[in-house]
């Protein structure tokens, strides 16, 4: 048993240098905060369990690839990766709640209608409809960008990577491409509320 309680940080670092034990006390330091976090959200211990789960193959994938770099904020990093599991996981059950950020790290609330009436998923379905369209009419680059920042939750460093391009040139893909739906929603009168 160790006697004094070891740092995120330097548990991190322990681990990626091959000490797998420091995972194993990361995980079980953070289980019960980042498992309640995870229950509140979904209401259903299997998704919690499977989205827990899914939370550390990331954060594994991540530290093995040596990708990390928090600086000692390991949990407000974990919630956010959880955070965007739960979104995921609401979005491949159409079930996308509104969220309220806060400034440490995205602990968020659910407000949910989890019954759409048939005139609202008609509206639904039209500015669906109406957003992809909009999004044809882009340049490519910044079709591109959007589609891998928005559908696919990519980070600016990733789309960086995957495109070839450096992280400012795509943040200035996704900026133009954000001022062009504008004037293309001005341009053809579209109303983008539910």
């Amino acid at each position: 048993m160790r006697t004094k309680i070891t740092s995120d940080s330097l548990l991190v670092k322990n681990y990626i240098l091959g000490d797998e034990a420091s995972l194993e006390i990361l995980i079980k330091k953070h289980q019960q905060r980042l498992f309640s976090f995870i229950y509140s959200k979904v209401k259903d211990r299997d998704i919690t369990n499977d989205i827990f789960q899914d939370t550390f193959i990331k954060v594994i994938k991540t530290l093995k690839k040596g990708n990390y770099n928090e600086e000692g904020k390991f949990l407000p990093w974990v919630m956010r990766i959880a955070h965007n599991l739960i979104i995921d996981y609401f979005r491949k059950n159409n079930r996308m709640p509104n969220f309220k950020n806060s400034d440490e790290f995205d602990i968020f609330s659910i407000i949910s209608d989890d019954s759409l009436n048939a005139e609202k998923q008609l509206i639904q379905e039209q500015i669906f409809d109406d957003v992809r369209e909009l999004i044809n009419e882009l340049p490519e680059e910044q079709k591109e960008v959007l589609m891998m920042r928005m559908y696919r939750d990519m980070s600016f460093k990733e789309i960086s990577d995957c495109t070839g391009v450096s992280i400012n040139t795509a943040l200035g893909r996704m900026r133009y491409a954000l001022i062009n739906m504008r004037k293309l929603i001005e341009k053809h009168k579209i109303i983008l509320i539910n």
